[in-house]
């Protein structure tokens, strides 16, 4: 499984952020996707998770701000982000699993909130 992640960048606080995540190879059976992040020395953190069938959990950090979707037609999902906070600036994964033993990630797609 190979995973693509598109969208980081530079915003200003209060701004707004779509990142997306392309899978491709052999994605039969990833059941859970999922954005994941690290910021400067600290470690990494689940930031919001959705399963095959859409069901959601996130981060208490970032309920009500951001919003993570997937298109399984595409094999792609997204995370919408907004009301971005300084504290959220950090360097953004995707995930893909198929159970806790195979797990894939993306490349990391920096994001940077300006105060």
């Amino acid at each position: 499984v190979q995973l693509q992640a598109f969208g980081g960048g530079l915003v200003q606080a209060g701004g707004s952020m779509r990142l997306s995540c392309a899978a491709s190879g052999s994605i039969g059976s990833i059941t859970v996707m999922g954005w994941y992040r690290q910021a400067p020395g600290k470690q990494r953190e689940l930031v919001a998770r959705i399963t095959i069938d859409g069901f959601t959990n996130y981060v208490d950090s970032v309920k009500g701000r951001f919003t993570i979707s997937r298109d399984n037609a595409k094999n792609t999902m997204y995370l919408q982000m907004n009301i971005l906070k300084p504290e959220d600036t950090a360097v953004y994964y995707c995930l893909a699993e198929r159970d806790p033993y195979n797990r894939y990630w993306g490349q990391g797609t920096l994001v940077t909130v300006s105060s």
